[in-house]
């Protein structure tokens, strides 16, 4: 049976690359790592302590620092290779992955995979013929030397080359060697890595040749297996799922990408993005499963170039998750606790939360700084929020697995209850109604920038009739919409016939909701 030794290069973030590695191995593979030189020495050391009791797990024997598009990069994947092959025997593949690399399938599923198909994988196209590289240097990487980095240092770079090339000092490349390129991530199995590390060892003018070309991860593996394997045992493709934007930008996954990621005919996908972790999570637990039935395909890039094509035309990127999924749900049940005194509604939400256990979140659409879970990018900004609200409150149900979710609304903000009480789900407002005295009043008139600390008290006398008026007339606009599904409780009711409400709004017992109508202070200012 398949066993396979990932060669993980990182340079960040211990505690993921922590996740990672233990992840991996416990399906009975093994990870060596090479953890970039440049990062601090403390994190290598966390790295180091945490995963010292991991017979499956080693470390390169030197670390290196890297740079993009330098042979440094390449350097410190030789120097993993050599450590997984040295204390790895019955290793049978070697993986190269990154930090933002993860599965999307079982390890079950790969391990079969890779005993039926006994191959390498390896992106290789001919360097000269093939149009791998759409822009930029092309025969410039291989025939003048680039010592320095052009990330870096740009300015060197560039200044090496052209004086190489006023003085023509060019170079032939090995006689022998038909240079490949593709992308770096490949899976190779273990003759294969035998061979090359072999090979390494023996024509150290190759790999001098390569030192000093640009951007060699791209084709000094892609090179040298060609080289050392019939053809017919090559299968020029990843088994790591990328995508690149129209800007050549590396595409991230997010939460809501699970479904599409899991049905490519990959093993592997990057980048994942670091702040969608609850993909991170589900992802890690399918590696983990047994599960190796899946409906694979390889539709996603083509998916991908059309969507955005389509944004060219007019059209809105159309298969995004706010737009696939246009309902909340039918089965799930969505509490809206409307009240314009924000600690009011948040000191049910809690009460409401503590004792019938329903998830709650507060004035996730009027207040910014309102804590949401990461969920992609679409919960950074209140503008966000609301433009894709439906998506948002739907993956909140996702994030929290849950069928019951509750949360604050400001009374102004009618137009997106009318959105959520139009949806399929079981929507359903609770309308806090709430005395406003005069020094409330005042208070807020100094909350929303109608007044400051050098306003006239006659001023403000003059302004509080009109916001006590603003309050009752949003209160007239809730309840002129005639929502089918709409409570009200009220400060100067008593807490008797508010427990009636509350019973009946959230479906529980009158005890319940007689201890709910009872919450200390629930009104208090």
């Amino acid at each position: 049976m398949a066993k396979i030794a990932f060669i993980l290069l990182c340079h960040k973030d211990p505690p993921a690359i922590i996740r990672q590695a233990r992840r991996l191995t416990a399906t009975g593979d093994y990870v060596s790592i090479h953890f970039d030189a440049r990062a601090k020495a403390s994190d290598f050391a966390k790295i180091t302590e945490a995963l010292a009791d991991n017979p499956s797990v080693c470390f390169a024997a030197k670390r290196i620092k890297c740079g993009w598009g330098a042979w440094s990069l390449v350097q410190a994947t030789l120097n993993a290779l050599e450590m997984a092959e040295r204390n790895f025997p019955d290793a049978t593949h070697f993986y190269m992955l990154s930090g933002d690399c993860l599965p999307v399938k079982s390890a079950a599923y790969a391990h079969r995979f890779l005993d039926a198909h006994d191959r390498d994988y390896v992106e290789s196209f001919d360097f000269f013929t093939s149009d791998w590289i759409k822009t930029g240097f092309k025969e410039e990487r291989l025939i003048y030397r680039h010592w320095f980095n052009e990330r870096t240092q740009k300015a060197w770079f560039y200044r090496s080359f052209r004086l190489q090339k006023a003085l023509g000092l060019t170079r032939r490349i090995p006689e022998d060697i038909e240079v490949q390129i593709g992308s770096q991530w490949w899976c190779l199995r273990r003759r294969t890595i035998e061979k090359l590390l072999q090979f390494c060892r023996t024509r150290r003018d190759v790999v001098t040749f390569f030192s000093t070309t640009w951007i060699p991860d791209e084709t000094f593996f892609q090179t040298l297996v060609r080289h050392l394997v019939p053809e017919r045992e090559i299968e020029s493709r990843t088994l790591t799922f990328k995508m690149f934007s129209d800007y050549g930008m590396p595409v991230s996954f997010y939460n809501d990408q699970y479904d599409l990621l899991i049905s490519q005919d990959f093993l592997f996908a990057r980048k994942i993005s670091p702040e969608a972790t609850l993909l991170q999570d589900r992802l890690g637990a399918l590696w983990e499963s047994d599960r190796v039935n899946f409906a694979t395909s390889q539709e996603g890039e083509k998916l991908h170039a059309f969507l955005t094509g389509r944004g060219r035309i007019g059209k809105r990127y159309g298969t995004r998750f706010w737009e696939r999924e246009s309902t909340l749900g039918p089965d799930r049940n969505l509490y809206m606790l409307v009240c314009k005194k924000w600690h009011v509604a948040k000191r049910l939400l809690h009460a409401a939360a503590d004792r019938l256990d329903v998830r709650g979140v507060e004035y996730l659409f009027d207040e910014a700084s309102c804590p949401v879970p990461h969920l992609g990018g679409i919960e950074r900004t209140l503008e966000k929020r609301n433009r894709h609200r439906r998506a948002l409150m739907r993956m909140l149900f996702d994030y929290y697995d849950t069928d019951r979710l509750m949360i604050c609304l400001d009374p102004a903000n009618i137009g997106l209850m009318q959105d959520f009480m139009s949806d399929r789900a079981n929507a359903r407002i609770l309308e806090l109604q709430c005395v406003f005295d005069d020094q409330y009043l005042v208070g807020q008139a100094h909350r929303v920038g109608l007044a400051t600390a050098d306003t006239p008290s006659e001023v403000i006398t003059r302004m509080l009739p009109t916001l006590r008026h603003e309050f009752a007339d949003e209160s007239i606009r809730i309840r002129d919409a005639e929502f089918p599904r709409h409570w009200r409780i009220r400060e100067d009711r008593a807490a008797p016939e508010n427990a009636i409400v509350l019973s009946d709004f959230f479906g529980i017992a009158p005890e319940k909701g007689q201890d709910l109508a009872e919450t200390p202070y629930l009104f208090a200012d």
